[in-house]
């Protein structure tokens, strides 16, 4: 059984617009009409931006939503998927490429939260890092500790694992004290190492409470309808979703809570997949495949 993953930020490169009009009549029409959705010239910048360009958040999380989607969307008859996940933002993928959603609802939709999180980011200070070589566990007690640690100093600053992103790599979020605290007890615990990330605040974690309730209220407003095929959600990894309901739960509760992608992969294996697919930029997530299980099948596009 065939499963389809799509990646999240971090993912999209400088001329990734020429690749997507590479694909032909079809994707010139979606970059059109993504341009009169979202109310600036985003084929512009897919075609001439820069890195620092596509950084933007409120242009990187379209960017690689559109990649994603029209890629899907050209394969026609030869997109047959057994199963999909999305790793954060490419859940908004996977459930637009299976119908779940529509695909202006979807980009409306990845655009009002790519917004709210930059808002979110603006009102409160907070960064992510990623910790590599420990396990899930000792990094979650670490964070554990030090949010503690913050509640009985009074510094108000927490810290949460953000992203299960494979065996041996766990990205923390919170607060910049927090983070950095947590960075030097992972250290002396026996990390391997802990690479502060360049973002622009703390993704999947309650910083973003403020950014969760701006996507929940379009969420409210959207119609969800039964995908084509199982979903496997970051939230809740261990089950393959197809109800509209759970789906819109799930969505809800992303932004503030984990991506639990090692989980989801196990949770895919388990459920028959045996072969695997990105659609995106990058090959961000076939990376992590490997690491996850390396007998795991990796198949192009």
């Amino acid at each position: 059984m065939r499963a389809y993953l799509f990646p999240g930020q971090g993912s999209q490169y400088p001329g990734m617009g020429q690749d997507i009009l590479a694909l032909g009549e079809k994707a010139v029409q979606r970059l059109q009409e993504a341009v009169t959705i979202l109310g600036f010239p985003i084929d512009e910048v897919l075609h001439h931006g820069t890195e620092e360009d596509l950084r933007q958040t409120r242009v990187t999380q379209p960017a690689i939503f559109l990649h994603s989607v029209i890629l899907a969307e050209v394969m026609g008859d030869r997109f047959q998927p057994g199963m999909v996940a999305g790793h954060s933002l490419g859940e908004f993928s996977a459930l637009t490429a299976t119908g779940a959603l529509t695909f202006e609802d979807g980009l409306r939709l990845v655009s009002l939260r790519a917004s709210a999180m930059q808002k979110a980011c603006e009102e409160q200070a907070s960064t992510m890092a990623a910790v590599l070589g420990l396990d899930d566990d000792k990094v979650v007690a670490l964070c554990q500790e030090v949010s503690q640690y913050a509640e009985e100093t009074g510094t108000g600053q927490i810290v949460v694992a953000a992203n299960f992103n494979c065996p041996g790599q766990v990205v923390i979020s919170g607060g910049p004290m927090a983070v950095e605290l947590a960075s030097q007890k992972a250290t002396e615990t026996g990390a391997l190492k802990v690479i502060p990330l360049s973002v622009s605040g703390a993704f999947h974690s309650p910083y973003m409470q403020s950014a969760a309730s701006a996507l929940n209220a379009a969420l409210a407003s959207t119609e969800i309808r039964t995908p084509r095929c199982p979903v496997y959600q970051n939230v809740a990894p261990c089950e393959s979703r197809i109800d509209p309901s759970l789906i819109r739960e799930g969505l809800s509760r992303q932004l503030t809570e984990t991506v639990q992608w090692t989980q989801s992969i196990r949770a895919m294996l388990q459920g028959g997949a045996n072969e695997f697919t990105e659609l995106g930029p990058g090959k961000v997530l076939q990376g992590l495949l490997r690491k996850i299980d390396r007998q795991a099948i990796f198949v192009q596009a």
